[in-house]
């Protein structure tokens, strides 16, 4: 698809995966291609509670965060269309799962070990990270969360290439009429005119 070319979306769009498979930087650029706002849910609950994540882990706990999380996606979700990186955590709790999926067409970036690796190590700021091996942590990550992240509506290959590319790539998957539905036990039902 051509970077001039830009579908009209009626949905949020919530990119889903692991730390690292570029949620944030994706989002934005397909933010900027769409001409719809970005939101990072990551730095709203910076935003809200005026501390890092990493200080929010420390002082609260991991549950405390991801309730933290929980709500500022909830909000988020009720407003204007709009394009949502969502924590690496945040599609696995089955609430906010369900409202992923009640109110946005979600796209799961996937990518391999290799790509994961590489890119977290360019950060200390991952809470998860910070006491273990973070490969192993990665691996343990994958084993537990690809099953959960491939119920998105969307799966995209996060590969290392060009940012541009993997936006082309998800703009051509866009045509929901065929994204598969998935439906889960207690899931609301999904809006058929997306």
């Amino acid at each position: 698809m051509k970077n001039n070319m830009k579908p009209e979306i009626s949905t949020t769009i919530a990119l889903v995966g692991l730390m690292g498979a570029g949620k944030s930087a994706i989002g934005a650029r397909l933010a900027s291609r769409l001409e719809v706002p970005f939101f990072d849910s990551d730095v709203e609950v910076e935003s809200e509670a005026g501390l890092s994540i990493s200080e929010i882990f420390v002082n609260e706990g991991e549950a405390a965060f991801r309730c933290r999380e929980r709500d500022v996606i909830k909000r988020l979700l009720k407003g204007p269309v709009h394009i949502l990186a969502t924590g690496g955590g945040s599609f696995i709790e089955a609430e906010t799962r369900r409202e992923l999926f009640g109110r946005a067409l979600t796209v799961w970036l996937k990518a391999d070990l290799e790509v994961l690796y590489e890119r977290v190590l360019r950060k200390d700021d991952r809470p998860l990270l910070k006491k273990n091996n973070p490969r192993r942590v990665l691996e343990k990550l994958i084993e537990q969360r690809y099953p959960l992240y491939a119920l998105a509506d969307i799966i995209v290959e996060s590969d290392g290439g060009p940012h541009e590319q993997l936006v082309d790539t998800i703009i051509s998957k866009l045509d929901v009429s065929r994204v598969p539905r998935r439906d889960l036990p207690g899931q609301h039902k999904r809006k058929a005119d997306l």
